[in-house]
């Protein structure tokens, strides 16, 4: 029997979703607590992989049981989990839906705070001095709608075989202080959302201009794109089956 996991997790004590050699990883934490709890040796499978430091207000796995689970266990996992890891719902499926490959659409969140805020600190990147133009950024977002060929925004050493991305959706959006940059695809790579703000805020501070943009997705050179920013202010915030 396959069961889907719903959990969320603030990613600042964690080297990522995906168990690595050495570090703590999100995944890591749930085997062993779904291993203590049913009392077996677990692997979950996760929607996706989210890199160190990044924060998941939705994230979805799945685990393979040969009993059924009962209603108590978000509970249970709770008691075990540490705090910054939750678990709101186990539910079965489907034996042949998948976590990671049934998922249509992943859309990340990019929190940048226009100032100084230390209740905010591990969750945005803080700009303290000149303010970015964000109708010009939002302008340059939707460019990234008219490309499939992400290469620029990607790691340089990376093992996937496409760089093809289908982007949905690209905007930002202020609320007072604080500037969400939100987008929408099939599949995100390696750094990518991280490598695009970064890109994207040089557009806001003029220090590249649209146009530049576009030939910078089009280089398919990661040296030509803007930094990658700090990881503390993105979030995943929705899958979608």
């Amino acid at each position: 029997m396959r069961y889907f996991i719903e959990l969320s997790y603030n990613g600042k004590n964690y080297h990522g979703w995906q168990i690595q050699p050495d570090v703590i990883s999100v995944q890591e934490e749930l085997n062993n607590a779904l291993s203590t709890v049913l009392q077996d040796n677990i692997e979950v499978v996760g929607a996706g992989r989210t890199d160190t430091g990044v924060h998941a207000s939705q994230m979805f796995a799945h685990v393979d049981v040969e009993n059924s689970i009962n209603g108590d266990i978000v509970h249970k996992l709770n008691s075990i989990l540490p705090n910054d890891i939750t678990v709101y719902k186990v539910f079965l499926v489907n034996n042949e839906k998948h976590a990671r490959f049934n998922a249509e659409t992943r859309t990340y969140e990019y929190r940048i705070w226009l100032g100084r805020n230390p209740f905010l600190l591990d969750f945005s990147w803080q700009i303290h001095s000149q303010v970015p133009n964000v109708a010009k950024m939002n302008e340059a977002a939707t460019i990234l709608l008219e490309y499939t060929d992400f290469q620029t925004f990607s790691k340089v050493k990376t093992d996937v075989h496409t760089f093809n991305c289908n982007v949905t959706e690209a905007f930002w959006k202020q609320e007072g202080d604080l500037l969400i940059f939100h987008i929408s695809a099939n599949r995100f790579l390696r750094n990518m959302v991280r490598a695009i703000v970064g890109t994207l805020v040089d557009v806001g501070l003029g220090k590249i201009t649209i146009a530049d943009f576009r030939q910078i997705i089009e280089s398919k050179n990661r040296s030509n794109a803007g930094l990658s920013v700090p990881a503390k202010g993105l979030f995943l915030t929705q899958i979608k089956y």
